[in-house]
């Protein structure tokens, strides 16, 4: 906005600008795909009002259409809104080269900025998922397991998403799943994401409060992460321990 427009602001605008926000606000506590008829419907205005809103948003690229068309996400300028994540220690990395040394997965570590998982450090030998896609679907994925069952108001508004056949899309059976990961701290899906591969993740937590700040995951074909027992969870926690508190 120039100065020029913003010295000739009128009475309706600031209600405008109010209006925008709470729209923003809107989209970022309800995660990817929340509708234009949720948005309306959570803050009591016109649905012609809030397509106006959405479509300036939009523009402005504060916010995205998801591909589907169905719902929106947060957009590139709206990452401006607030703190980058911080580049992980140098010791984080060598905790993770270490992991990497004694596993033969795909090992990565992920943090979590609202409802949003990104890679903190992705293991450069085997290319995780696309974070917006993991951030957009967290109910079929560990981390986004990971995140659910400590923010259950981080999943999508709407019909959960079947990605493959073996997706859990039961609403009920989901929070069951949830309950269970927050009492064992573990995370898992067999080919819910994508049908041949799998992921196996814990929490780690910040060592004062308990504090989930990022979730280390471990990924490899879904009938070997089906399989996996609690030798290889006791190594994703020690690894997890060790990682608290170089990103509390």
């Amino acid at each position: 906005m120039s100065p020029a427009e913003a010295g000739s602001i009128g009475g309706r605008q600031p209600q405008a600008v109010r209006s925008a926000l709470a729209v923003l606000e809107v989209v970022a506590a309800a995660g990817v795909g929340v509708t234009a008829k949720e948005i309306s419907t959570e803050l009591r205005i016109p649905p012609a009002t809030t397509y106006r809103l959405l479509n300036l948003l939009v523009a402005e690229e504060y916010l995205v259409r998801l591909p589907d068309l169905r719902g929106f996400a947060l957009g590139r300028r709206a990452a401006n809104l607030a703190p980058a994540p911080l580049a992980i220690p140098t010791a984080a990395r060598t905790v993770m080269d270490a992991l990497r040394g004694r596993v033969r997965w795909g090992a990565h570590l992920a943090g979590f900025v609202g409802h949003r998982i990104v890679f903190l450090d992705p293991d450069p030998d085997h290319p995780p998922a696309d974070p917006e896609e993991l951030t957009r679907h967290p109910h079929a994925t560990a981390l986004g397991r990971l995140l659910l069952a400590e923010h259950e108001e981080h999943l999508p508004h709407g019909s959960l998403t079947r990605l493959t056949p073996a997706t859990l899309v039961d609403r009920t059976e989901l929070r069951l799943r949830l309950a269970e990961i927050a009492q064992t701290g573990v995370a898992r899906q067999c080919g819910e994401f994508r049908a041949d591969y799998g992921c196996l993740a814990v929490g780690v937590r910040a060592p004062g409060d308990d504090r989930l700040v990022a979730g280390l995951a471990l990924t490899g074909a879904a009938a070997r992460v089906a399989t996996a027992g609690d030798e290889i969870v006791e190594v994703l926690r020690a690894h997890a321990a060790e990682l608290a508190p170089l990103l509390a």
